[in-house]
């Protein structure tokens, strides 16, 4: 480790570790500087200069995310005159932006409103042409308000240097400067992949999913429709943080006691069809290795990544397991199963999916989807969503008796809660197929090697004397780096697993905001939502998807067996390349062609 340098902040002296910046140094100190455009997660902008500090000796203000500390320096970080241009830049920003903070989405989770408030920003001093523009109301998923933006560029960088998708871009120059994807294309007609993570690091509300909650409280007050809900197993995990708990906290009972008082009449758990979605992933890809089909095999629960493959790795769709999502299995089971089980109508049924997962919007609209001419999901609320939807009802979440989820769709095993996190349905996978294709039950099913928020992660496993090679990739970035090693070398894995969002499912794009206590979410709030859903599966009796009883009962009632020509109906479907307008081939996208 280098040796420490010393650098004076307030006149004071402080020893710190060299090849940092002021913004590093000052955080580990205890001085907060003001910043917009910086995340800990993405490359350096230096754009919004909110953080500038005063650097004796230097000529003028320097931007603290930018500039390096040296040894002796004298950095001053809250003089009157800083303080003064700060707020000076504040106020041109807000000058630039609409006046409608108590009618915006973010109200009370908005960075450039807090900033404004500890600023002691009360006035608006500067008045001039104000931007306009018009959202774009065109994706299922993700919505874009120009007027919002504030050029901080962190969902360029988000899209280009995590997700690698590139869809986002800063246009024009000046006073007319705008971020939009290529030729300005409409969302919904362009390359984006639904992810949300531009919403996740969006400091204002120029990005926000699209919202179906007045939809959903108009038919949850509809007495002819029978409401049936279904969450993901990260919701769990993260719904608390909306409500100021820790992350980390399992709120698993408490959200169903809060779904069925909001007014739906059945609550089924998203867990039960990752199980389900287990007993026809791992069969089919048994299947394949016993029969020679194509590998790796890929896995499909993951929106974003769907939507990415079909249009960046269309030559991969062979490879790509047909199983539907867990979401849109349970869907499918529902407006099937269930129906016939409860004596309804499938069209007499509502059925909602809570979703850590923006993209989930544009799968649950997918034709491919369809059940019997039905849309399996009718409609999808995020995390966030659902969270706003229970305190507008009045109901309080932390103090509610907690519940258990309804049947026969509701019972889960160990397996299917680990999905909501990288490496998950990996580890639920070999659960059982190494069961399957053994006959035996292994014995350490906690499977270390593919857990945690490395980028790409690799394992093997023998199975009755054959090795099965498996990687796991999350974030669309890296699923691209593992996809051309397979393109490269076909022959190198069996299996892999892709997750559209940084961490899994509990780094989804509708997530609760990360920037509620001032500062992005960063890796150890990840892990500890992905502890919680470890924690109980750890908890359960059952840990393997196949010893699931309501999962054995709909196999002996309804789709007799997995890969059953029922289960290909209601849980299988297929894929097709997507080629939108200004596409741009994946090695070109890596490379910054």
């Amino acid at each position: 480790m280098a040796e420490q340098i010393t650098i004076y902040i307030n006149n004071k002296a402080y020893k710190v570790d060299p090849n940092q910046t002021i913004m590093q140094a000052a955080d580990t100190l205890g001085f907060h500087i003001p910043r917009l455009c910086y995340h800990p997660k993405l490359s350096i902008e230096g754009a919004c200069r909110v953080c500038i500090v005063e650097v004796e000796g230097a000529r003028n203000y320097v931007a603290s995310c930018a500039f390096p500390v040296s040894d002796g320096m004298k950095i001053h970080t809250n003089t009157q005159a800083l303080r003064k241009a700060r707020r000076d830049i504040i106020e041109l920003i807000l000058d630039n932006h609409p006046q409608d903070c108590h009618t915006c989405e973010r109200d009370g989770n908005c960075e450039l409103q807090r900033l404004a408030s500890s600023m002691g920003i009360r006035a608006r001093h500067f008045e001039g042409p104000r931007k306009r523009y018009e959202k774009d109301l065109s994706s299922d998923a993700v919505i874009r308000d120009p007027e919002k933006c504030i050029l901080c560029g962190r969902c360029v960088r988000m899209c280009s240097e995590i997700q690698q998708v590139h869809n986002l871009t800063q246009a024009h120059r000046g006073f007319n400067t705008v971020v939009m994807p290529a030729y300005n294309m409409p969302m919904g007609e362009s390359v984006c992949t639904a992810c949300g993570q531009c919403i996740n690091v969006c400091p204002t509300a120029a990005f926000l999913e699209k919202n179906y909650t007045q939809e959903l409280f108009e038919k949850l007050n509809d007495p002819a429709l029978v409401k049936v809900v279904q969450f993901a197993p990260s919701v769990r995990a993260a719904i608390g943080e909306a409500f100021d708990v820790p992350p980390g906290r399992n709120m698993e009972g408490q959200l169903v006691a809060a779904l069925r008082k909001l007014g739906f009449d059945y609550v089924f758990d998203t867990q039960f069809s990752a199980d389900l979605t287990i007993m026809e992933e791992a069969s089919e890809f048994l299947e394949r290795v016993q029969n020679k089909g194509v590998l790796p095999m890929i896995t499909s629960c993951s929106s974003a990544w769907m939507k990415c493959m079909e249009q960046f790795y269309p030559d991969l769709i062979a490879n790509v397991s047909t199983c539907k999502s867990p979401m849109s299995m349970q869907g499918a089971v529902t407006k099937s199963y269930f129906a016939q089980k409860i004596g309804v109508d499938p069209k007499k049924i509502l059925s909602v999916a809570t979703m850590c997962c923006t993209a989930k919007k544009y799968e649950a609209a997918r034709p491919e989807l369809m059940v019997d001419g039905m849309r399996g999901v009718d409609i999808v609320v995020t995390t966030r969503e659902i969270a706003w939807m229970i305190k507008s009802a009045g109901i309080d979440l932390l103090h509610i008796q907690p519940e258990e989820p309804d049947h026969p769709l509701g019972m889960s095993s160990g397996a299917g809660a680990i999905f909501g996190t990288t490496g998950g349905v990996m580890e639920a996978a070999i659960r059982t197929a190494y069961g399957l294709y053994t006959g035996q039950t292994l014995v350490d099913i906690e499977i270390k090697g593919i857990r945690g928020l490395k980028g790409i992660k690799e394992g093997t496993l023998e199975m009755d004397g054959k090795e099965i090679r498996v990687a796991v990739a999350h974030g669309l970035g890296n699923a691209c780096k593992l996809l051309e090693q397979v393109r490269s070398d076909p022959g190198r894995y069996h299996f892999i697993e892709i997750m559209g969002c940084p961490g899994g499912c509990v780094g989804g794009g509708g997530q609760p905001y990360a920037q509620c206590n001032t500062i992005p979410l960063d890796d150890e709030a990840l892990q500890k939502r992905a502890q919680a859903l470890y924690d109980l599966d750890r908890s359960k009796t059952i840990r393997r998807s196949h010893d699931n009883p309501d999962v054995q009962k709909l196999y002996k009632e309804f789709l007799q067996r997995p890969l059953s020509p029922t289960s290909h109906k209601y849980l299988h479907t297929h894929y097709k390349p997507k080629t939108p307008l200004g596409i741009i081939p994946a090695k070109e996208r890596q490379s910054g062609v």
